[in-house]
C-alpha cells in the first residue's frame, strides 16, 4: 500500500521520535505490579534522573519542534484570527482531555487533580505557539534562556514561609508552596504536584528548545549539516545541564532549569539520530512501527490511560472469596504464573505496547489520523 498523503507532508523522523517516546510512556506507566519494576523504568525519587525521566520532556520538546511546521502553513493566506482560534481550540481540547482522564470515572470535582500531563502540554503549547507567532528565533532563544534564569532565581532566592529561600525539598520549595496556596485539594500529592503552576515556566523553555530545533530543521541547509549540528548542540546542552545541576539539581518533579537543558540536549541527540537514519541515510523501514504510534500519539495516550484505569476498576473473583482488580488477575495468572515477579511485570508492560500498536496499526492502514 502506498504511503498516506498525510505522511508525505510530515517529517517522518519526528513522527518516529514521537512514536518511540509514546511507546516508552506505555512501558513505564503500565507495569504488571508497581512493587516489581526495574529501576530504569521508575522515576528518580527526587534529585537525579533515570531514562523514565526523559519521556515527558521529550514530549514537550516534540510539541515545540512541530510548532514551526504546523503553524507556518497557516501564515500565508490565513487571518491571524483563524490561527489564534486553532491555538486556543487545541489548548482547550488538550486541557479538557487531561481533566477527563484525571476525573474518570467518578469525576469528583472537589478532589479532581487539576494539573497533569496533558494539562501541562496544553499550557506549554499555548505560550510556545504565541511566542513563535510574535517573535523570531533569536528572541525565542532569549525568552527560553530568560525563563530558565527567572525560575532558577525564584526557586533559590525567594523565601518560603517556614522554610526560607533555596529549600528544594518536596514540601519546602517555592513551587510546592504556590501549588498548596492556589490548588489545595487538587494536587497529585497533598503538598505538591510535579506538573504544578510555577514549574510550568521552565517547561515552556523545554518547548521553545523544540521550536528552535524546528527552525533549524526547516532552514533548508544540507541535511548532513543539520544532523551534525543537532548532535553538537545536544552534547553542549547535556554538558551545560550537568554542570548547572551542581548548583540547581537535575529534578524532574521540580522541572529545574538544569533538567530542562539536560533533557533538551538528550532530545536533540535522539531526534538527531532519527533524522540522520531516516532523512540523511535513507533507512526508513525500521521506523515504520514507530511512525504508526507517532501519527496517532494523542489517541494512544488517552485510550491507554482509560483502559489502564478500567483494568483496575473491573473486579473479578479471587481466592477465598476476595475480589481482584482485573489487572492484578491478568498479571498473576497470565504472566507471574511462569515468570519471576519483576519479569512478569515487565512482560505485562511490553504486552501493552504490542496491544496498542496493533490497534494503531489498524488505524494507520485505514488512514485514520486523529488530530486536534
Amino acid at each position: 500500500m502506498s504511503e498516506p498523503e498525510l505522511l508525505k507532508q510530515r517529517l517522518q523522523s519526528l513522527d518516529a521520535f514521537r512514536g518511540i517516546t509514546i511507546a516508552g510512556m506505555i512501558l513505564v506507566n503500565n507495569p504488571g505490579s508497581w512493587s516489581h519494576v526495574y529501576a530504569p523504568l521508575l522515576h528518580a525519587e527526587w534529585n537525579g534522573w533515570t531514562p523514565t525521566d526523559l519521556i515527558f520532556p521529550f514530549f514537550l520538546f516534540i510539541v515545540g519542534v512541530a510548532i514551526p511546521f504546523a503553524l507556518t502553513k497557516y501564515l500565508d493566506g490565513r487571518s491571524k484570527r483563524y490561527i489564534y482560534w486553532k491555538i486556543v481550540r487545541r489548548t482547550l481540547v488538550l486541557f479538557g482531555l487531561g481533566l477527563f482522564l484525571a476525573g474518570f470515572p467518578r469525576f469528583n470535582l472537589e478532589t479532581i487533580r487539576i494539573p497533569g500531563v496533558l494539562q501541562r502540554i496544553a499550557v506549554v503549547y499555548f505560550f510556545a505557539a504565541l511566542i513563535f507567532l510574535y517573535t523570531r528565533w533569536r528572541t525565542q532563544a532569549i525568552i527560553g534562556g530568560g525563563l530558565l534564569l527567572l525560575y532558577w532565581a525564584l526557586m533559590t532566592l525567594v523565601p518560603v514561609p517556614g522554610y526560607g529561600p533555596g529549600n528544594l525539598t518536596p514540601e519546602g520549595n517555592l513551587a510546592a508552596y504556590i501549588d498548596r496556596a492556589l490548588l489545595s485539594g487538587h494536587l497529585w500529592k497533598d503538598t505538591w504536584d510535579p506538573e504544578g503552576i510555577l514549574s510550568t515556566i521552565p517547561a515552556i523553555a523545554t518547548a521553545l528548545a523544540g521550536v528552535l530545533t524546528g527552525h533549524w530543521l526547516r532552514s533548508g541547509r544540507d541535511r548532513r549539516e543539520i544532523a551534525g549540528w543537532m548532535f553538537v548542540a545536544g552534547w553542549i546542552a547535556i554538558i551545560v545541564g550537568l554542570f548547572w545541576g551542581i548548583f540547581f539539581p537535575i529534578n524532574k518533579n521540580l522541572w529545574t532549569s538544569s533538567y530542562v537543558v539536560f533533557t533538551a540536549g538528550a532530545a536533540l541527540q535522539f531526534l538527531g539520530f532519527c533524522y540522520w537514519l531516516i532523512d540523511v541515510a535513507g533507512y526508513r523501514r525500521w521506523a515504520k512501527p514507530a511512525i504508526v504510534y507517532g501519527v496517532n500519539a494523542l489517541a494512544v495516550f488517552v485510550l491507554s490511560g482509560l483502559v489502564a484505569r478500567l483494568l483496575i476498576l473491573i473486579k473479578v473473583p479471587g481466592a477465598e472469596g476476595h475480589s481482584l482488580a482485573l489487572k492484578t488477575w491478568i498479571y498473576r495468572e497470565v504472566f507471574a504464573s511462569w515468570l519471576s515477579p519483576i519479569n512478569a511485570s515487565l512482560a505485562f508492560a511490553i504486552t501493552n505496547i504490542v496491544f496498542w500498536w496493533v490497534i494503531m496499526a489498524w488505524l494507520y492502514r485505514k488512514r485514520i489520523f486523529i488530530k486536534i
